[in-house]
């Protein structure tokens, strides 16, 4: 892997996770879906209108569509929408930390069902993984925490595993990476707004916050983290992109700490610790056995 790959996934990594306490700082003053569905508006059409500026075409390949309309309902419509909604009951840290097992459960399910050969250290860093999970839920839950925002963040995990799994081996064939990136939010943002005039009322609590992080949101997680790692798979492969995984529940912490306050327990400390050394080998066991075939 050369530097500039190792430089795109942490940069990468850093963008995703700090996805949460941006969207943490919007749901606290716009109702959620209306404001996902708004942005996922904008980061698509200026997505679409780049690509076409570019003389990219949006004639793509039946796989290409499939891809485009399962992960833009999959990720932006259920993950996303799932999590904005929990972050008005949950906090930042917390949402990352389970949006991180993601990839845990993409390679259980691998494992599992889909009979994917997965050496000793990878099986130990799966269970490691869901038992830092599992402390801080336990440790969380005790303290109080809201029940259905956390089953809300869980559901929007399986969902994105679910999507990943469904398009295995999917790729932009060659097509142009903004054109895609740019469709799959249009559809997250079609899919998202009838649910968001139904069931909320469009109120906002304006404030130079909210302008920030909703800005913020729509150019960086939107647009640059999602053509970072489409760039990124194509560079050097999925199995090895998704190692960069492991950074998520640190710098997700680390970050809602850092601009929002979020406490810290020794609990929350450890297990992310856990997770992410989960995460790393199974990351790690699935590289070597890409490397392998």
């Amino acid at each position: 892997m050369d530097l500039r790959a190792i430089a795109m996934g942490l940069l990468f990594a850093l963008i995703w996770s700090s996805a949460f306490t941006s969207a943490r700082i919007i749901v606290e003053a716009a109702p959620p879906l209306a404001s996902l569905a708004v942005r996922f508006a904008i980061s698509g059409g200026i997505g679409v209108v780049l690509a076409r500026a570019l003389g990219h075409s949006w004639s793509l390949s039946r796989a290409q569509w499939r891809a485009v309309i399962i992960f833009g309902v999959c990720q932006n419509a259920l993950y996303l929408g799932l999590n904005f909604v929990a972050m008005q009951w949950i906090e930042a840290g917390l949402a990352a930390i389970i949006a991180s097992s993601m990839p845990l459960i993409v390679a259980a399910a691998n494992w599992a069902v889909f009979r994917e050969r997965l050496p000793a250290i990878g099986v130990l860093g799966l269970f490691a993984g869901f038992g830092g999970v599992a402390l801080i839920m336990a440790q969380r839950l005790s303290g109080g925490v809201d029940a259905t925002g956390v089953a809300l963040c869980l559901i929007g995990a399986l969902a994105l595993a679910v999507a990943t799994l469904s398009v295995r081996g999917a790729s932009t064939g060659g097509g142009s990476v903004l054109m895609v990136v740019g469709l799959q939010m249009l559809v997250g943002s079609a899919a998202l707004l009838p649910f968001a005039l139904v069931l909320e009322t469009w109120e906002v609590t304006w404030s130079w916050q909210l302008g920030v992080a909703f800005t913020y949101t729509v150019f960086a997680p939107g647009l640059l983290a999602t053509l970072i790692w489409f760039v990124l798979v194509s560079r050097i492969g999925a199995t090895r992109a998704a190692t960069f995984h492991f950074l998520n529940p640190f710098f997700g912490v680390a970050i809602a700490a850092l601009i929002l306050g979020e406490a810290l327990t020794g609990a929350d400390i450890l297990g992310v610790a856990i997770i992410a050394g989960g995460i790393l080998a199974v990351q790690l066991a699935r590289v070597g056995n890409a490397g392998v075939r």
